[in-house]
């Protein structure tokens, strides 16, 4: 088939890759964000996928909204017969649907109908899911709504951080969205609608929700932090400054902490939850590179009856 690959992260590369190694479509061009501020000096860098089209010597087309008729014009001309989407980061419109011959088929990163929405990996660490996957599906206008082409499913290991897992599931995922467009292609495949029960919603992680509460089980809180990492990083306050929570590991043996009081040992940085103590093994604190959490109890000189997570 000829192919127009909608996409913008890092995490859509992969899947990008095996469609123009496939040797059996043909990647026309590639649909991305436009190109975005990075870096200290804000200067404007192209999306991963733009990079990676370029290098291999596709057309880039960077929409500032897909309903741009610019855009349309030049899609109706390029005639796809399929549009793959991996994590493009805008809104089809109805108009733009209409136009690939067998529509526009996305690789969403959960086990659908369960975690529809932006980030589906992150709630999914962060509901301590032990399975997880990816599937792809017949792009409607409602939200990750359409009909499924197929799944593959993922492990969801104790230490997994939002970051691991994507990894895992960006490589596993190109492997079926390439399937898929070979199953679309000859006629083996059709999509079947998702059921009406087990519906979750996984919006966009905010900085609150990335907020640590020490009152909360110590299961929660190592949910949290792998769930936040490596964005937007989860995070608490100790003198009314925030500090990144990197990496914590529980200590089912400790209960002797109220929550967010910590107890610092000669290597070791122990917090109280609302359950039994975590230890934290890296933080970040405002404006300095990620630390050890025992160098960093060291350096600010923790005193008793300081605690984490006050809300002053």
């Amino acid at each position: 088939m000829k192919l127009v690959f909608a996409g913008t992260p890092e995490v859509a590369v992969p899947a990008l890759d095996a469609l123009i190694n496939s040797g059996r479509h043909e990647v026309a061009a590639v649909v991305t964000r436009p190109d975005a501020p990075a870096g200290r000096g804000r200067r404007l860098v192209a999306s991963p996928v733009a990079e990676r089209a370029a290098e291999a010597g596709i057309e880039v087309l960077k929409p500032a909204k897909p309903r741009d008729t610019e855009f349309l014009e030049r899609l109706r001309e390029i005639g796809p017969d399929c549009c793959p989407v991996v994590a493009y980061g805008a809104l089809l419109p109805r108009v733009a649907l209409d136009i690939p011959v067998h529509g526009w088929v996305n690789l969403h990163f959960s086990l659908l109908p369960a975690w529809r929405g932006a980030a589906p990996v992150q709630h999914a660490v962060m509901a301590g899911d032990e399975i997880t996957g990816a599937s792809t599906f017949l792009i409607e206008e409602g939200l990750d709504s359409g009909p499924v082409y197929g799944t593959v499913t993922e492990e969801v290991r104790p230490t997994d951080t939002s970051g691991d897992l994507l990894t895992r599931l960006a490589l596993a995922g190109a492997g079926l969205l390439t399937a898929t467009m070979d199953g679309i292609e000859d006629g083996t495949l059709k999509a079947v609608p998702q059921p009406a029960d087990g519906v979750s919603l996984a919006p966009k992680i905010t900085v609150e929700d990335a907020r640590i509460d020490w009152a909360a089980p110590a299961l929660r809180v190592d949910r949290v932090v792998r769930g936040c990492t490596p964005a937007p990083g989860a995070w608490t306050t100790f003198r009314a400054e925030r500090l990144k929570i990197v990496q914590v590991r529980p200590v089912p043996e400790r209960t002797d902490l109220a929550p967010g009081q910590p107890a610092v040992g000669k290597n070791s940085v122990h917090v109280g939850t609302g359950s039994y103590a975590v230890e934290l093994l890296w933080v970040q604190a405002q404006g300095k590179k990620p630390m050890r959490a025992a160098d960093w109890a060291r350096g600010v000189r923790v005193a008793d009856g300081e605690t984490l997570g006050d809300r002053h």
